[in-house]
């Protein structure tokens, strides 16, 4: 029998913007219960790979499957199996937490994850801000409640635990493992070597818009350690990025 296929696949995309080469024929894969954290610094291309697999831009060529589709043409039936966090945008500023998170929880009938998603973020403390008036770390448990409210088979979240208190943090970490322990896809942008670590099943280092190296994290960590490796194979790209 063959290998079932990963839910996420990039395979050779490369895009630009304008002159500038965003990505470099970059190909990984996400496997199906398991989290995959993408690390890079700024500029070598993990928000642009992550839009076009979220279906909101679309590659200049190559392919990105998300869950055996094409996010860019999904439908309507796709996009309800696929959980989006963005680190900046896409929450409505003059909308209070409670009353955003259950307009979506009957969108997908998830009353009873309403429940638990709210009381697991500790979202209640804050139920009677705007959403504009909110910390960043406040804003990112909104976010992260609002991306995994459907139970999606497929969630990427970027930069989930930014801006969080320690305990915070590690209550992200749980849920965002529990996720995982359910059978969903989770792939995690973070520049956090101690989220990665913590986290990952698979971890993947992208320079330059270009799949540096992957692996599980003591693959890629080596004997270095996987910071050491990190800046051993970002130091250079960084140097010559525009």
């Amino acid at each position: 029998m063959s290998a079932p296929v990963p839910p996420v696949v990039v395979d050779g995309v490369t895009h630009h913007y304008g002159s500038k080469l965003a990505l470099q024929d970059m190909s990984w894969q996400a496997p199906q219960g398991a989290i995959t954290c993408v690390l890079g610094p700024n500029g070598a291309g993990k928000t642009s790979i992550m839009e076009m697999a979220e279906g909101l831009r679309r590659p200049e060529t190559g392919t990105i499957r998300v869950l055996g589709a094409d996010p860019w043409r999904a439908d309507a039936a796709h996009r309800r199996k696929v959980g989006v966090m963005l680190q900046d945008g896409g929450l409505p500023g003059s909308v209070k937490p409670l009353r955003l998170l259950t307009h979506i929880a009957h969108l997908y009938d998830s009353t009873g994850e309403f429940r638990c998603l709210v009381e697991t973020l500790g979202i209640e403390e804050f139920q009677r801000t705007p959403i504009r008036r909110l910390s960043g770390g406040q804003r990112q448990r909104v976010a992260l409640a609002a991306a995994l409210m459907g139970r999606p088979d497929v969630v990427f979240l970027d930069e989930p635990s930014a801006g969080l208190d320690p305990h915070a943090r590690l209550d992200v970490w749980d849920l965002i493992r529990s996720t995982r322990d359910r059978g969903c896809c989770v792939v995690v942008t973070t520049h956090s070597f101690e989220e990665a670590d913590r986290l990952a099943d698979r971890v993947i280092i992208v320079a330059a818009g270009s799949v540096a190296t992957e692996g599980t994290v003591a693959e890629v960590s080596g004997s270095v350690g996987l910071e050491d490796t990190y800046f051993s194979l970002t130091r250079a790209t960084k140097k010559s990025t525009p």
